[in-house]
């Protein structure tokens, strides 16, 4: 096939919106195909996969892949299918998370990855300072949006989905620190920076091919959902409808099958609507946050937790600066 261009019938670049752990934006725009958290799949259990979590030859551990339906998938067949899904005159809308295309940062090529095997033989040249797994020419050829969280809200969520009895549904046993996706998802934006795939607000470097970089940040999208999205749909050429906030409970929850547990509260929504009460806007102190996460989740936890989030902090505080602002 040819990778030329990864364009659609309306003559735009597929969106790829990049975020982090158990967080949802996926707006149900009718001129949109989308795609959901297809390169996760394809880390976890394919045939090229990045992260260790289902690793090994253990019984259980094999079965989990065959049963995905992903484990024989690579990184060019997922391309291949978002290239053909662009074919049908929608622009194509993807989910995923960043971590899923760069190494975890405990991984030996983490910010000096290898080309996955299977587009290894695409035009572009390696890169020594890519630090994903698929080609610079391949990158350029998306629209680029990034949702982020604070790590203090953002990790304990996710803790949660890997510990009893929310693990059963999840099927993560147990809870892995670099799975937090922050310094992957600041290696591909520094990346994307660098090579002025992305430029910041009000820029002038790059050409008519650069996008200025959309940042949402939860919390934005929480106390201002109607002028955030509004925002981003201006940034990315969607035309904007009050419809987009609003949805029936377990609409496009199908989208969401192989995840269950981490989308609950979004399935069960019916709508996006301003966090009105103080409790829900309140920044906490260091000592205040420790006290929930020992009431929720015990003192073994709390360390952990409190871990994770400091070594992700300055992470999140560097993609914050970027963000939209209202």
């Amino acid at each position: 096939m040819s990778w030329r261009v990864f364009m659609n019938h309306l003559g735009m670049r597929s969106i790829m919106v990049w975020l982090l752990i158990n967080l949802n934006l996926y707006c149900m725009f009718e001129s949109v195909r989308r795609f959901s958290a297809r390169m996760s799949f394809l880390s976890c259990v394919g045939s090229e996969r990045l992260s260790s979590r289902y690793e090994g030859d253990h019984e259980e551990i094999v079965n989990h892949r065959e049963a995905s339906g992903f484990g024989a998938s690579t990184y060019k067949s997922v391309l291949d299918e978002i290239n053909d899904t662009g074919k049908e005159g929608k622009r194509v809308f993807i989910k995923d998370m960043a971590s899923y295309l760069v190494p975890p940062s405990d991984h030996p090529t983490f910010q000096n990855a290898n080309l996955a095997p299977s587009v290894s033989g695409f035009s572009g040249t390696l890169d020594a300072k890519n630090p994903t797994v698929v080609p610079l020419s391949t990158l350029k050829k998306f629209q680029f949006a990034f949702l982020i969280r604070d790590p203090r809200r953002a990790v304990p969520s996710y803790y949660r989905c890997c510990i009893p009895p929310l693990n059963k549904t999840t099927g993560f046993k147990f809870f892995m620190p670099n799975e937090a996706g922050y310094r992957e998802l600041r290696a591909l934006f520094e990346y994307l920076l660098q090579e002025k795939v992305i430029k910041p607000p009000g820029s002038k470097a790059g050409d008519s091919n650069t996008y200025e970089v959309c940042v949402i940040d939860a919390d934005d999208l929480l106390d201002h959902p109607k002028e955030v999205v509004h925002k981003f749909c201006d940034m990315t050429g969607i035309k904007f409808c009050d419809e987009m906030l609003e949805w029936e409970a377990n609409e496009g929850c199908e989208s969401f099958d192989k995840w269950k547990g981490f989308h609950e509260d979004a399935i069960g929504s019916g709508g996006l609507r301003p966090r009105t009460t103080i409790s829900q806007k309140k920044i906490r102190t260091r000592e205040e946050e420790r006290q929930e996460w020992l009431e929720k989740y015990g003192e073994e936890a709390v360390d952990i937790i409190q871990r994770t989030v400091d070594e992700n902090m300055k992470d999140y505080e560097f993609l914050r600066q970027f963000r939209i602002t209202i």
